[in-house]
């Protein structure tokens, strides 16, 4: 079987999502442009030798319409004959890509391709895409006569149904913030322009100084008075704080065949070594990282403690907190460089920064396997296993 090898990974610093922020000047394809340049640039691949560029993007609207990853390739400078395409899992969307880009190569489909990913939050604000209207139809609405919910509601569910309290969510949060205040991202980050002597080089979001103390007086963010007597389990402990940021940024992974690899004289830097992806309950959304792991590690053949190194998405902190609780995971290993909570949450841009990320902490480590997972909205979940050579 060929093998799919991760060549290279790089990412953007975090900017933060709103006017102001430091990325958020830049048009989104432009910034997706600069990590596939900076791909390019590092290794020194002719663009012209890549069959597919696949990226991750979830507001597929405005500035981020009309297949962007497409518009990323033809700003990027690269060959017309390079062809694109934009998918759409939710906060998974680059992840999957990845899974795509991989599958195409072990498929013998593909000899180089990349997967790709980028959100401007500060341009194209969380929901622009639906336009206010009902995206789910009413299939949807009679199947879940009670109503489905916000993924704020879905992490204070778990929270509640797991037992979480505000103090451990809080701790979990502060603790993100830590270790990426003390992480060396100068490996993965692709500086950004942002002005004519300015270049962005570090993650906007981070607070070093972020302790329990300061987030026990931020007030619970999704309080709904008829929520609340629909659920009355719940005690509204999920915060701007111990939730991932609304962030820009974008991020891109090199993939190619083990024997193309070889072919170009590039040192392969990790291979693929397991895929899955499952649907979960849509109302406790946030879940399915939970069987997604189970789902990779069967197919793996390996157990938990195998791996050296996981990151699992802290689009809230409950999320990672109920994937440590189930697995009995060594929170040593889990998000060692800090999470979303710190680094921000560019959806369709977040899959390959995982992936990056988990990519440079095996080699600072010298770890050999890593596992990656996500939540998604309406219920899904991608896992990702690489080896680091």
């Amino acid at each position: 079987m060929t093998n799919a090898v991760i060549v290279d990974a790089i990412r953007t610093p975090s900017g933060k999502g709103k006017p102001g922020g430091q990325l958020s000047e830049i048009h989104p394809a432009e910034l997706l442009s600069a990590v596939l340049r900076g791909l390019i640039d590092r290794t020194g691949i002719d663009p012209a030798l890549i069959d597919d560029v696949i990226g991750g993007c979830v507001g597929q609207a405005g500035e981020q319409a009309l297949n962007i990853t497409r518009s990323a390739v033809l700003g990027a400078g690269f060959p017309e004959t390079v062809p694109a395409t934009t998918i759409d899992r939710q906060c998974g969307s680059s992840q999957q890509a990845a899974h795509f880009a991989a599958q195409g190569v072990i498929s013998g489909a593909y000899d180089i391709a990349i997967a790709c990913g980028v959100e401007s939050m500060s341009r194209v604000p969380m929901g622009t895409a639906s336009m206010g209207k009902n995206a789910f139809g009413p299939g949807v609405a009679a199947r879940y006569s009670e109503g489905l919910v916000g993924q704020g509601i879905s992490a204070e569910l778990i929270a509640a149904r797991w037992k979480f309290d505000r103090t451990a969510l809080d701790e979990f949060s502060a603790r993100s913030h830590a270790r990426a205040a003390a992480a060396d991202f100068s490996s993965e980050i692709l500086p950004v322009a942002v002005g004519p002597d300015t270049q962005a080089t570090a993650d906007e979001t981070v607070r070093p100084t972020t302790d329990v103390n300061g987030l026990a007086g931020l007030k619970p963010s999704f309080y709904d008075e008829r929520l609340a007597q629909r659920f009355p389990e719940i005690d509204w402990r999920i915060t701007p704080g111990n939730s991932s940021p609304l962030t820009d940024g974008a991020s891109g992974v090199l993939i190619m065949s083990e024997e193309k690899a070889a072919a170009l004289g590039l040192r392969p830097r990790a291979r693929f070594h397991g895929f899955a992806v499952t649907g979960s309950d849509p109302l406790l959304m946030l879940t399915g990282v939970v069987p997604a792991t189970r789902k990779v590690l069967d197919k793996a053949g390996l157990s938990i403690d195998a791996i050296d190194t996981y990151e699992v998405n802290e689009a809230f902190a409950p999320v990672p907190l109920v994937w440590q609780h189930e697995f009995g995971a060594d929170p040593e290993r889990l998000n060692p460089r800090g999470g979303a909570i710190a680094l921000g949450h560019p959806l369709g841009g977040s899959g390959t920064r995982l992936l990056t990320t988990m990519l440079n902490q095996l080699e600072q480590t010298g770890g050999r396997y890593g596992l990656q997972t996500m939540c998604e909205g309406g219920g899904m979940a991608n896992a990702t296993i690489i080896e680091r050579l």
